[in-house]
């Protein structure tokens, strides 16, 4: 038994999600999004940082550590506990953060997301993007989708993780899961090398530059299913982007494979419950219809807010629809409600009067997210 299993022991008793150790720090884990540290816990030392983060990584990777200061890695304690490995330096010294990675995998009925989402796993091809801001659940949605078609169709479909969080039997489907930099250098040669392999579904871990957009573009135009994530709150930032990351004399041809390919966005935020403990996912569904196509082509995104608002019969929903609903059935906190959504004017309402003042602090603008 590693030593660090201690705190992962701690962390999995108690309900939280990530770990956090920093020398000169005592550790703290994160429980339903709020930070706390491990009572009784000494101050973390730079020998023992040094010794238990070395003990549960591989030579090769503590010496890239060392020297580029960053890492990334898969950690399992046991059968039950997976962590996703981050190791950084700071000011003080070493630190690293894991994430518990569920080893069960939850459904899309579980997950409580929209029904339209099973829609895109029936897809044959084109690219679909799940979005949101980091620790959103935008790999357990996936993950959730990835396990749906695992089950009721017969697909081979390659991942390229960094690292890999949920492992994936075969069931119905083939599964071949793939870690950078372990068994693929980059996600655009994980990528590459998926329109060599037979593969109908391929998944990007993360889409952060040119070369890999460019490909994911590429591979759904020639007849894959590619899933991908990015970190962008809406629909229409995600669409700018994308684009935005070419540069200008290419942006109109890029549109206009986007236009062709883009089938669908499912945007995700996590918000504080109020009824019990826990966080529950909020949407923003894009479906691509000949408006969104003729959209995204013509470079007028800022179009794209009517069209899903008017987008119901095509399972489109707007994010602060989605918020609304989760108040309206006493799930989430006015204030919880009003700090996440786009358009605060609609929330400040229902602020309780001694938190109006932040309302006013905050403002109340479409442009705030």
């Amino acid at each position: 038994m590693a030593k660090i299993d201690h705190y992962f022991t701690l962390l999995v008793e108690r309900g939280g999600s990530d770990l956090h150790l920093s020398e000169g720090q005592p550790p703290k884990i994160r429980v339903h999004g709020a930070i706390t540290p491990l009572e009784g816990e000494e101050v973390l030392t730079h020998d023992f940082m040094h010794s238990i983060l070395e003990e549960i990584c591989e030579s090769q990777a503590w010496e890239q550590y060392l020297e580029s200061g960053d890492l990334d890695f898969a950690y399992e304690m046991d059968e039950q506990s997976r962590f996703r490995c981050n190791y950084l330096k700071q000011k003080n010294g070493l630190a690293a953060v894991f994430r518990l990675i569920p080893t069960k995998i939850a459904s899309l009925e579980q997950l409580g997301v929209p029904e339209i989402i099973k829609s895109f796993g029936h897809l044959r091809s084109g690219l679909v993007l799940v979005t949101g801001p980091t620790g959103s659940g935008k790999s357990t949605t996936l993950a959730a989708l990835i396990d749906y078609i695992n089950v009721n169709m017969s697909r081979h479909i390659v991942t390229v993780e960094e690292p890999i969080e949920f492992v994936h039997s075969n069931k119905n489907s083939i599964i071949t899961q793939r870690e950078v930099p372990i068994q693929t250098p980059t996600f655009s040669d994980g990528l590459r090398a998926a329109l060599r392999e037979d593969a109908d579904i391929v998944l990007v871990g993360e889409m952060r530059d040119l070369e890999t957009i460019s490909l994911a573009l590429t591979a759904a135009e020639t007849g894959l299913l590619v899933f991908g994530t990015l970190h962008t709150n809406n629909a229409r930032k995600t669409v700018d982007r994308l684009v935005d990351v070419f540069p200008a004399d290419q942006q109109g041809q890029v549109r206009t494979m986007l236009g062709a390919s883009l089938k669908g966005v499912v945007a995700q935020l996590l918000m504080k419950r109020c009824d019990k403990p826990g966080r529950v996912a909020v949407n923003e569904i894009l479906v691509s219809t000949p408006a969104v196509s003729a959209i995204i082509r013509e470079g007028a995104t800022q179009k794209l807010y009517d069209v899903i608002i008017g987008g119901k019969q095509h399972g489109m929903q707007f994010m602060d629809e989605s918020i609304w609903s989760k108040l309206r059935e006493g799930i989430v906190s006015p204030l919880e409600a009003y700090m996440k959504a786009i358009d605060k004017t609609r929330f400040k309402k229902f602020l309780p009067e001694d938190q109006k003042e932040l309302g006013n602090a905050t403002g109340g603008g479409l442009d705030d997210q």
